[in-house]
């Protein structure tokens, strides 16, 4: 007699930000939805050994050692004056078990049921699952999301022992604070990671085979990065290829580079890399095969694999590799498996990254904009200019903002310092709303606050912004104010105008001024014109003398002085 499986409409590998949302979205559809999760507990690797474990240690390292408060009270300020492991960790484990429980609280809410074990395909609609008891377990379903994560990358030359030797899960298990740490790997968790200890006042060494860190980054922002954490007695090595590394008779780490040189520390962490924990799913089985990384292929807008009724979400189909974009790829792939409306996936979404200090991102870089040949502005504002940064002690720290000349849309935003992580998400929404410098002109913002430093940013490009004068016809001056952008231009009788001038200027010239209200036409009166495009306002302006009697078809302007209120900001 076959083996009997166990039916659902949908099946999904693992528990972290992918997996559990595309199985609360499966479930809200009314589907019988199981989750197959092979670690101790639900949550898989955000929860237990990556996004929440190492920003819950960053945050314990920057209360403990009284980090934030060094900027008035000097750098041998510390709350607590020893600091060890265990202090490091009491704070991690009650925030895991807060987060294991509002997931397992959400999983029953919606009916989703769980099983501990490891997965494995059959075929392309079965799975077999290895339970913790030795049981085996068979289940089927007409559809999957693979949302099984990643592993940390453990080549044969590194060798790994757990203790002095770690890699990015093992950080978290550290049995004592080295007094010298070696990160091999300057990336995103390796970054993280070295400056958290080096918050700790540990001696700090990065090596990095590369000539420059996280290349996606603009490069003023890394630049500052760097600055910062040489600032505070990092070594940064670039250009440094390891060989090998050990522990020798001592117990003392012994790191080996390509160029022959020997280094030593207290403890290493490897943190070059991730690969996609599929090398157990028998994905052959199924009709898939991963890359050399371990991830899956899908198409971008709906996360479906090769294999129609397979879809796949989160950090194994690679880049970005965000908990929070994950989310969102887990969601829109169980609407698509079903059949059911989602949006595609957003065109910009936030980068951030939990050093110390934080850095965040979001639209594209000055490099990626000079590359595409766009004209572009861009401002600075220093969190140490801000008011609410002087209160805080801040001395590093900026925020930088790229606006399109010809549209004055906001391109993108770039955040080193505290708090980058939550401002981001003000340049996020006006980026993806379309907005455009004026926004942040124009409008007010609590003082004091580090958000503030968006004004000052936009202020600093409008102060830069080339005049739009030169094509204007006779009798129309088009005026960018260079201390600020008006709120409205106000403008007057003077020379003559008629429409058809107005319509062949709008033509030929590019969008940087907007008319706002026209209470009248005729010689003399008043007409409010907003600075964010000239051929779209002088439509309007053309189109409005045309509804006049014929001998009222002239426009009459002249700019008068800006606003005491518009000047000096």
């Amino acid at each position: 007699m076959p083996p009997k499986f166990e039916t659902y409409d949908l099946i999904v590998i693992g528990s972290g930000p992918a997996g559990r949302r595309a199985a609360v979205q499966g479930a809200k559809f009314g589907k019988r939805v199981l989750v197959v999760e092979r670690g101790r507990r639900v949550g898989g690797v955000t929860v237990h050994t990556g996004t929440i474990p190492s920003k819950t240690l960053r945050e314990t390292v920057l209360n403990l050692s009284g980090w934030r408060e060094r900027g008035f009270y000097g750098r041998a300020y510390r709350v607590k004056q020893d600091i060890d492991a265990p202090d490091l960790l009491k704070r991690l484990h009650i925030t895991l078990d807060h987060e294991v429980e509002i997931l397992e609280h959400q999983f029953a809410r919606n009916g989703v049921e769980t099983v501990r074990g490891a997965a494995k395909f059959v075929d392309a609609n079965r799975i077999e699952i290895d339970l913790d008891n030795g049981d085996i377990r068979l289940c089927s379903a007409t559809r999957f999301v693979i949302a099984v994560g990643t592993v940390p990358y453990r080549p044969s030359h590194i060798a790994f022992d757990g203790k002095a030797i770690l890699d990015s899960d093992q950080i978290l298990d550290l049995p004592s604070i080295p007094r010298q740490l070696t990160v091999i790997g300057a990336s995103v968790i390796g970054l993280e990671y070295a400056s958290i200890f080096s918050a700790l006042d540990i001696k700090v060494t990065i090596l990095e085979p590369s000539d420059k860190i996280l290349p996606f980054l603009d490069r003023e922002l890394a630049d500052e990065f760097i600055h910062d954490l040489r600032d505070r007695g990092v070594s940064l090595r670039f250009g440094c290829k390891v060989k090998s590394a050990s522990t020798d008779t001592q117990s003392r780490c012994v790191i080996e580079t390509e160029d022959g040189r020997e280094l030593g520390a207290d403890m290493v962490l490897f943190a070059a890399g991730r690969v996609g924990a599929t090398d157990t799913l028998g994905l052959v089985n199924c009709g898939l095969v991963a890359d050399g990384r371990g991830r899956i292929s899908v198409d971008s807008k709906s996360f479906q694999t090769d294999v129609p009724h397979i879809f796949a979400a989160g950090d194994v189909i690679g880049f970005p590799s965000l908990a929070s974009t994950s989310m969102e790829q887990g969601r829109i792939a169980a609407c698509h498996a079903f059949g059911e409306p989602a949006q595609e996936p957003p065109a910009f979404f936030p980068y951030g990254i939990y050093s110390v200090p934080e850095i965040s991102t979001v639209g594209m870089t000055e490099e990626e904009v000079r590359e595409r040949g766009i004209p572009y502005e861009c401002g600075v504002a220093r969190f140490r200019e801000t008011s609410r940064g002087h209160i805080m002690g801040l001395s590093a720290g900026f925020l930088k903002v790229i606006f399109s000349l010809e549209t004055r849309r906001l391109l993108g935003v770039h955040i080193v310092g505290e708090g980058a992580t939550e401002l981001i998400h003000i340049g996020q929404a006006v980026l993806n709303l379309e907005g455009t410098l004026n926004y942040f002109v124009e409008n007010t913002f609590n003082y004091p606050t580090l958000a503030e430093a968006y004004k000052m940013a936009a202020l600093d490009v409008a102060s830069s912004e080339p005049e739009a004068q030169g094509n204007a016809p006779a009798g129309v001056q088009a005026v960018s104010q260079a201390a600020a952008p008006p709120r409205a231009l106000e403008t007057r009788a003077s020379g003559t105008v008629s429409a058809d001038v107005l319509k062949s200027f709008a033509d030929a010239t590019s969008d940087s001024i907007t008319v706002r209200t026209v209470s009248a036409l005729t010689p003399g009166t008043l007409i409010r014109i907003g600075n964010t495009g000239f051929a779209a306002g002088f439509r309007k302006l053309a189109a409005a003398c045309e509804t006049l009697p014929p001998a009222a078809t002239e426009a009459h302007a002249e700019l008068a002085p800006a606003r005491a209120d518009d000047r000096g900001r």
